[in-house]
Parts: C-alpha cells; sequence; structure tokens
C-alpha cells in the first residue's frame, strides 16, 4: 500500500471474511498504512487482512469507541493523518481520488474532513427518509481527535475546524437480516446505557452535542439528547418512523426501505426504549443503582477498562509481530 502522503487507516474487526478484502482494497492506493484491530475472529478475517498487507493485531472487545482509542493510542509516532473505516463499508473511487488529491494540500488548520455516507440495506441503496448522505468526520489529524467515550453511536472528537470533500463512503453490510437484528438488539442494550448515564450520571462521557459548530453529528446528537431523550417512550420511536417514512419520503425506497426504515426507525428505537423501561423498573423494584441494573439485566458491565499491549496471537504474521514489539517498546 503506497501513498503520496502518510494516512493510517483502522479497521475494526470480528469475523469480517465476507467485507474486509472489500474494504481494504477501497483503500489500497492512498493508505500508507492499514490497521486491522480484531478481537477474536474464528473465520478467515485475521488471514484475508494479512494477504492484503494489513498488519494485524488484538484486543479483547469492551465497545467501539474503546476498541478503537486502543487502537489510535499504539499507533507509530509519525503517523499524519488516521482514517476511521469499519469492516462493512469501503471508499468510492470518487473519494480515494479526492483524498489522494487534496490531503496533504489542507491547511494545518483543518483538523478533519467531513465526508458522506451512504447506506445499503438488503442489496438496495436508500435514498431517502432525510438522513442520507450523513456527513461524518471520519478522517483526522493523529493526535487532533479521538473516538468520544461512549457505548453507543460514537463520533470523532477532534480539535480544529473540519474541510468537506464531495466523495462517500459506502455502509453495505452482506450478511443476513437475521444478524441485522441481533445485532441491533445487542446496539439496543449499549444505546441504554448512554441513555441511563444522561439521567444518572454514573460514569464519565463525552459527547459531540453542540449547535454553535453547525456540524450534522453534533446537531442532531443535541436533538436526541435534549429534545428526544425527553420525549415519552416507545411514542418518540412512532413519531420518528412516522416521520421519516412519510414526511422525508421514506416510502420511495421501496420495499427494502420499508423494511429498513421501519427496523432502524421504529423497531430498534422501541427495543431501546423498552429495555430502558426494564431497567429502570428493575432499579426501583430491587432498590439498586443503575451499573447494578445495567448488569443484571443486560449483562454489560460498566467499569473503567485498561487495555493491554498488543497480542501476538496466532493470527498476527510476521510484520504484525514486529509492529506490536515496536509498540510495546514505546
Amino acid at each position: 500500500m503506497t501513498s503520496s502522503h502518510n494516512l493510517t487507516v483502522i479497521v475494526l474487526t470480528r469475523d469480517e471474511d465476507q467485507h474486509i478484502k472489500r474494504a481494504l482494497a477501497s483503500v489500497a492506493g492512498i493508505a500508507s498504512h492499514c490497521y486491522v484491530i480484531d478481537s477474536g475472529s474464528t473465520d478467515r478475517t485475521c488471514e484475508l487482512a494479512q494477504a492484503a498487507g494489513a498488519t494485524v493485531l488484538e484486543n479483547s472487545w469492551v465497545n467501539y469507541s474503546t476498541q478503537f482509542n486502543w487502537a489510535l493510542d499504539h499507533l507509530p509516532a509519525e503517523t499524519d493523518w488516521v482514517l476511521r473505516l469499519d469492516a462493512d463499508e469501503y471508499l468510492t473511487p470518487e473519494l480515494a481520488a479526492e483524498i489522494k488529491e487534496k490531503l496533504a494540500r489542507l491547511p494545518t488548520s483543518v483538523a478533519a474532513v467531513n465526508v458522506g455516507r451512504r447506506i445499503h440495506f438488503l442489496g438496495r441503496r436508500i435514498k431517502w427518509g432525510g438522513i442520507f448522505p450523513i456527513r461524518v468526520a471520519r478522517l483526522f489529524r493523529y493526535g487532533k481527535g479521538r473516538c468520544e467515550n461512549r457505548w453507543m453511536d460514537e463520533h470523532i472528537i477532534f480539535e480544529g475546524r473540519a474541510a468537506d470533500f464531495r466523495g462517500e463512503l459506502i455502509d453495505d453490510n452482506r450478511n443476513s437480516l437475521t444478524w441485522w437484528t441481533e445485532k441491533h438488539n445487542n446496539y439496543a442494550s449499549r444505546e441504554v446505557v448512554d441513555l441511563l448515564n444522561l439521567s444518572d450520571r454514573f460514569m464519565a462521557s463525552e459527547t459531540v452535542a453542540n449547535l454553535a459548530q453547525r456540524q450534522q453529528a453534533g446537531f442532531k446528537r443535541w436533538v436526541k439528547e435534549h429534545i428526544y431523550a425527553r420525549a415519552p417512550l416507545g411514542l418518540r420511536a412512532l413519531v420518528y418512523f412516522l416521520y421519516r417514512y412519510f414526511f422525508r419520503l421514506g416510502f420511495l425506497d421501496g420495499r427494502e426501505g420499508l423494511a429498513f426504515h421501519f427496523l432502524q426507525g421504529f423497531w430498534y428505537r422501541y427495543l431501546v426504549d423498552a429495555k430502558l423501561f426494564e431497567v429502570r423498573k428493575y432499579m426501583a423494584e430491587n432498590r439498586v443503582d443503575a451499573p447494578s441494573a445495567i448488569e443484571d439485566v443486560l449483562g454489560i458491565q460498566v467499569v473503567n477498562h485498561v487495555s493491554p499491549p498488543p497480542d501476538s496471537s496466532k493470527c498476527v504474521n510476521k510484520r504484525s509481530k514486529e509492529s506490536a514489539r515496536y509498540n510495546r517498546n514505546q
């Protein structure tokens, strides 16, 4: 992987052999280094990542922000830019070309770059619903940004101003709908942790919510924390779905769009509310605090985690082991 500038790509994985080759291929022409941080894959994820030229390191999973920030802490000091890329995402050729052409010429006052992110669902590109393309800060200067300390819906917090690129990255997960619903069931539990912490303040957290910066992620988070979070449980999920599907024309996305907007816009949001109700009821009936109820009901331990150094496991090749030794000596 070669580039005219020092761009490091970080991809977090677990059993992503359906997607990892595509993700890494999309950055092959612009990335100086690719780090795949695996958390116990039992398929060919590590093997395929190594074959594509990536350095594979292993770390036990806690949540996305902990894993991503662990990766940041183990990058070489000479890293210039970092690109956060999910395994089921890939860059369009237009975005890759834009990064290659413009990134090295950005002024030093620019700390991050916003790009468009589009979602494909059941093989169809979702165009409506009022939230596409989503503008996200996925590219940032090393040392100027980190992932929010939270359990769900993490964004990059960065110091400085952001530039905007026109290119897009595509979120196109090829797993089954059964896999998708099981994943979002886990997401719902993690989001309950953040919602409870918003009111009970039992752990430190960060947020991109900020109206003054006029960033899409900050505006959406502010609305979610200051308006949506105060609306009645259950009813807010229904109102949100109706807004997306009818007022913002989500019905134009066809049958696949109906499935997506209903499942992601209503079912998932209602599941979060139902789990939140369940945890709060458990707290009241058993007279326990939020962390205890979260562990008993959701099976999530809300504690501070300290990650170990990179693990030279069986799926780490020679280059990965050398990188792990380098990072341990820093």
